[in-house]
């Protein structure tokens, strides 16, 4: 799909990648650009259109649907990454709060924009997921457990969409240069980059987009005697 003259929407637009991607699909030429945020104040890309869209809310993604009929490109980007352990006394509740946004937020926003697709010819959705939806790191257990869900819902979304001809692509990515990975020194993919190397799936119908070494590194372990995640 070539994104010039296309219309899309980006979720969790009012800051790092989902920032760097509305900037990228205005300079590649989109022709309307959709930056779903909880506060529209907030978005400050100029060309950009701002939309309320809270992920957690359902009816402030269907009020979203409703206003942004005419997109061709979905990206889900919205996300959290909150600290703490996977058994621990706050731990139920901080499961339930990354599932709320990374996973059923993913899940709202692709049940509400899906048929918009569909009439519109098809086009693309993407989620951007994570290298920890292939392994796990205590400290941020929570995120792992909804980026693992969310990689597994969106496969089955994909299979779900095919027959109208929907793209459905998975990013996953290591270290990126965002407030997430703030203060540890490891090679960081530049949020630009990241966004080119996602406009580019988008262009070519990757399913799959591994966007670093990393990620590729970890992915690839899957199928060996010495997976990541043990």
């Amino acid at each position: 799909m070539e994104i010039k003259g296309k219309v899309a929407l980006v979720t969790g637009a009012n800051r790092g990648l989902g920032k760097a991607l509305v900037q990228a699909l205005l300079a590649a030429g989109a022709a309307k650009v959709y930056a779903g945020a909880r506060d529209p104040a907030a978005v400050d890309v100029t060309g950009a259109q701002a939309l309320k869209l809270d992920v957690t809310d359902r009816a402030t993604v269907q009020a979203a649907a409703a206003r942004a009929g005419d997109v061709d490109i979905v990206i889900n980007n919205a996300g959290i990454c909150l600290r703490g352990p996977a058994l621990g006394e706050d731990a139920e509740s901080l499961i339930a709060r990354h599932l709320d946004v990374n996973l059923y937020g993913v899940l709202r926003v692709s049940e509400a924009f899906a048929p918009i697709l569909g009439r519109n010819g098809g086009g693309a959705l993407v989620n951007v997921l994570s290298v920890l939806s292939f392994l796990t790191i205590d400290q941020v257990a929570a995120y792992c457990v909804s980026k693992s869900a969310a990689w597994a819902l969106s496969n089955v979304i994909r299979l779900q969409l095919k027959g109208q001809d929907t793209v459905v692509t998975n990013v996953h990515v290591g270290y990126m240069d965002s407030d997430m990975t703030a203060g540890i020194d490891a090679p960081k993919t530049s949020l630009r980059d990241a966004a080119a190397s996602i406009l580019d799936a988008i262009e070519s119908g990757q399913p799959e987009l591994l966007i670093d070494e990393l990620s590729r590194q970890v992915k690839a372990s899957l199928s060996t005697q010495a997976p990541a995640y043990l």
